[in-house]
């Protein structure tokens, strides 16, 4: 219990000691003399004054000074500490894990976060620069880290990225826009070098597309060649399968190779 003291302030000390984000629940532990609705005026009034903006329901982060003009914070910034709040696994994925390998060509205006499922159903209106994409559980082994602003960030491996790209391409903007990042991240991807575990956490079928692009779109033979052999060994039966699965194109080409329905034209930008 917290005597003599206004909440800003404590949010004033909380950042002093190096607190960055807190919870609606911290609050209420701090002023448990506090009503429900004098907590909220407060956290409204400070919101208001650009000191704290609210990312999720019931978690705040302090505005720190680089990003009080815009009133709009990195997520990268804060959500490490965010998922630890929610209490689930993630990583940062597509087109956000590509820049961390390099392959900045497209820049997204979301920030894509990989989670598992049930979905948590946050509030586009709260916060509508995250895009949850939820997937069966987290591949651990896949994932790679490195320091941000306010602790760590985790992120997609370069070959885990590609496959993501291609399996999650309504998020990512898209084939050709996939297609485009992938032009740079095949730079850094080595399909020889990850464990057969990478197979089990995908979708065979995103890598039969991932494979007909290396092949066909970006001519990356050698990679392809190593993807279709690790593929084979894996010893999964490929089906036909649509190239894109947001096309409704019926009078699709067919490539024997990959089991591909080309149901779309892919074009990528000049690098």
């Amino acid at each position: 219990m917290i005597e003599h003291i206004s909440i800003s302030e404590w949010i004033r000390d909380l950042e002093a000691h190096g607190f960055q984000t807190f919870s609606v629940e911290r609050v209420r532990e701090a002023f448990p003399g506090a009503s429900e609705q004098n907590i909220m005026n407060s956290l409204y009034r400070m919101t208001v004054k650009r000191r704290i903006i609210s990312v999720y329901k019931g978690f705040y982060v302090i505005m720190p000074p680089q990003y009080s003009v815009k009133g709009i914070v990195a997520p990268a910034y804060y959500i490490d500490r965010l998922m630890e709040y929610i209490g689930k696994p993630y990583y940062v994925g597509l087109l956000n894990a590509a820049e961390q390998h390099g392959a900045a060509h497209q820049r997204s205006q979301r920030f894509s976060v990989m989670t598992i499922y049930p979905s948590a159903n946050p509030s586009k209106t709260k916060n509508n620069i995250l895009d949850w994409v939820y997937r069966k559980e987290v591949p651990e082994k896949f994932l790679q880290t490195k320091n941000a602003e306010m602790g760590v960030i985790r992120f997609s491996n370069p070959e885990l990225t590609a496959i993501d790209l291609v399996q999650y391409e309504k998020h990512a903007g898209g084939l050709s826009r996939a297609a485009t990042v992938l032009a740079e991240l095949v730079e850094q991807t080595d399909f020889s070098k990850v464990p057969n575990e990478l197979f089990d956490y995908t979708s065979v079928s995103a890598i039969q597309r991932l494979g007909f692009i290396l092949d066909n779109v970006l001519e990356k033979g050698g990679q392809a060649d190593v993807l279709y052999e690790r593929l084979h060994g894996y010893g999964k039966r490929l089906n036909y399968v649509p190239l894109s699965t947001r096309s409704t194109n019926g009078n699709a080409g067919k490539d024997v190779r990959w089991k591909i329905n080309i149901n779309t034209d892919i074009e990528i930008d000049d690098l």
